[in-house]
């Protein structure tokens, strides 16, 4: 064996929890032997390094459960978009405007575009006007993350976040 190991020294903590103290590596690799399980080193820049007598598999396995756990808890927030264009009928923009509600109720951001074509470049304030009622509309469910921006040439758009 490796003479610098055989010297070594670590500070062991049993698999109760308990120290053990400070022991030659090969003592500590005994007891977890005798106990039928592993060492592992939790902090290797301690001085002396602190060994831990665990079993290794079991402590991988509830770790990556505990993850799993966070992960499923957690929910992942998703970017829905309503498309209008600057003259959008009123009728038309209830029933965008309706299903703008219903995102929100489901707690996912919602992104407002109006798009511009031909000649309608001319009314970006138009869409401006638009995009700022659809958000008073709604103003009661969600408020407005990012305000009205041209994104493109022929784009503008808002984002609305529940409340």
């Amino acid at each position: 064996m490796n003479e610098r190991i055989v010297s070594r020294t670590v500070r062991v903590i049993s698999s109760e929890g308990n120290q053990l103290g400070i022991i030659p590596i090969l003592e500590a690799l005994r007891i977890a032997r005798e106990e039928g399980l592993d060492l592992v080193e939790v902090a290797p820049n301690a001085d002396p390094p602190v060994c831990r007598v665990m079993d290794y598999g079991k402590f991988k396995y509830q770790t990556s459960k505990k993850s799993q756990e966070a992960r499923k808890k957690t929910k992942a927030f998703q970017l829905k978009e309503i498309k209008v264009r600057p003259h959008t009928e009123e009728h038309d923009l209830g029933f965008k405007v309706k299903a703008l509600r219903k995102f929100l109720e489901n707690k996912n951001r919602v992104k407002v575009t109006v798009t511009f074509r031909g000649r309608e470049m001319a009314y970006l304030n138009v869409g401006r006007e638009l995009l700022k009622s659809i958000a008073e509309e709604v103003s009661d469910q969600g408020g407005v993350e990012q305000e009205p921006l041209q994104e493109a040439r022929n784009r503008m758009s808002m984002v609305i976040v529940p409340k």
